[in-house]
């Protein structure tokens, strides 16, 4: 993936959760679990695109 993409994606995700914050009325508890949630999928997207972990939609979970 190209850096610009990379930037680009960065920068609409950020601006999506600062939409939500800031224009949605919505309990201050359901905001902060939602930013961790978003937080958590960025980052483990970063690593995914980064090669630190592989793709995690060939993982099984059990048996």
């Amino acid at each position: 993936m190209p850096v610009i993409n990379l930037v680009i994606v960065l920068i609409a995700v950020g601006m999506l959760l600062w939409l939500v914050n800031n224009y949605l009325p919505m309990d201050a508890k359901i905001k902060k679990i939602l930013n961790v949630v978003v937080v958590v999928g960025v980052v483990i997207w970063l690593l995914q695109v980064f090669g630190v972990i592989g793709n995690l939609g060939t993982m099984r979970i059990g048996g």
